[in-house]
């Protein structure tokens, strides 16, 4: 049930692209919560999802914004507070790609070229949207910005290829603009580590299907699903969290801190008999 956590607050979600997003899920969370909201994501993605079924949903308008484009963050913080006459209060990066993953070459063999296109897309673009915001006075005090990460930034998971480097680096970034952004203008920045979850991205991934049964039995809580992210980034968008910046917070049924279950053992056991 709705408490209206969100009322009177307006935002930029960046990523929906389907019902199986996170992203979907917290526009539609942040509308329910009493927010306004913005959709935007690339040109290319707009064409292949069904954003525009969600901006109906949402009431919302849907601005095209290339993330490795300055001058198309630029345009999309002015043409959002222009819809909403004034600053924004949350801003939700949740973009990532990587043409290596895509195309199933190896980590130790990655194409340079496309390895550079996976961290300009999925890392430096959280700085180039900060940057954008920053420059145009675009996030009212104590707003506060997310970013969707993966343990993979910490730990070695072979499928997650350069992807995890991109994690990694996404961040750093959010703890070194979590800084300036906070003297500058008390806004937050934060990312949250979450379960591998069955979205049109996260099925991409070499063995997620394994990985996702893995990680559900090595979870106390289990894997935390794409609603459930929903309802920490609403948390986090709110002013119950106004003192919660550059952390990375794991959102992931307790598999980050467990070094192994008993259901795993068992399963294991099972196997060298």
């Amino acid at each position: 049930m709705a408490n209206q956590l969100l009322k009177g607050k307006k935002g930029i979600i960046f990523g929906a692209l389907d019902e199986r997003s996170i992203a979907w899920k917290t526009a539609l969370s942040a509308v329910a919560e009493g927010a306004e909201i913005v959709l935007t994501n690339a040109p290319i993605a707009l064409r292949m999802g069904k954003i525009n079924e969600l901006a109906q949903q949402c009431n919302a308008q849907v601005i095209p914004a290339d993330a490795t484009s300055d001058a198309d963050l630029d345009a999309l913080m002015t043409k959002s507070m222009e819809i909403f006459g004034g600053k924004v209060d949350f801003i939700l990066h949740s973009i990532g790609m990587s043409p290596n993953v895509r195309k199933n070459i190896e980590y130790t063999k990655s194409n340079h070229e496309n390895f550079l296109k996976t961290l300009d897309i999925s890392a430096l673009s959280l700085h180039r949207v900060l940057q954008a915001a920053m420059k145009a006075d675009a996030i009212n005090e104590w707003g506060s910005v997310l970013a969707l990460s993966y343990i993979a930034a910490q730990r070695t998971f072979p499928g997650y290829n350069d992807m995890a480097d991109a994690k990694a680096v996404l961040e750093s970034i959010a703890r070194s603009f979590g800084y300036h952004y906070g003297f500058a203008r008390k806004v937050r920045v934060n990312t949250i580590s979450q379960s591998p979850t069955i979205t049109t991205a996260g099925s991409g991934v070499s063995g997620f299907d394994a990985f996702y049964t893995y990680a559900d039995k090595m979870s106390p809580l289990g894997n935390a699903s794409a609603e459930d992210c929903a309802n920490y980034c609403i948390m986090m968008f709110s002013d119950y969290t106004r003192m919660v910046t550059m952390q990375n917070l794991f959102h992931d049924g307790g598999f980050s801190y467990t070094g192994v279950s008993a259901g795993i053992i068992e399963q294991m056991q099972q196997a060298a008999q």
